[in-house]
């Protein structure tokens, strides 16, 4: 058994997650924080059999859409040479762990 830890923009956590559930997949959501934009995330968590994996993987990907965003340097002046010039990132899509589960109870 696997388990699937998903961080995306929340904005895409609802498609996701209806996706998954008309696979038959069960998921958990928790919101989360970035570090980076200091945004809300949505963090999902699935538990999967091994070989039912890759398509969980397939749905997040297929859902989690890359978007261009401008962001300001909130830097103070006198501690760098950026001057709150605004400047595009990438964001959205998603990051995606996949950890080994050792035991697993359902009570």
């Amino acid at each position: 058994m696997k388990l699937v830890m998903a961080i995306m923009s929340k904005s895409d956590a609802s498609i996701v997650m209806d996706a998954l559930t008309e696979e038959g997949f069960q998921v958990t959501k928790m919101a989360s924080t970035g570090g980076f934009l200091k945004s809300g995330n949505t963090t999902l968590i699935i538990g999967v059999e091994n070989n039912k994996t890759n398509k969980v993987i397939d749905i997040i990907s297929r859902y989690s859409s890359k978007r261009k965003q401008l962001v300001t340097d909130t830097t103070p002046v006198y501690l760098s040479s950026f001057t709150n010039t605004p400047f595009e990132i990438t964001t959205g899509g998603a990051i995606i762990f996949v950890l080994d589960v050792d035991r697993f109870e359902k009570v």
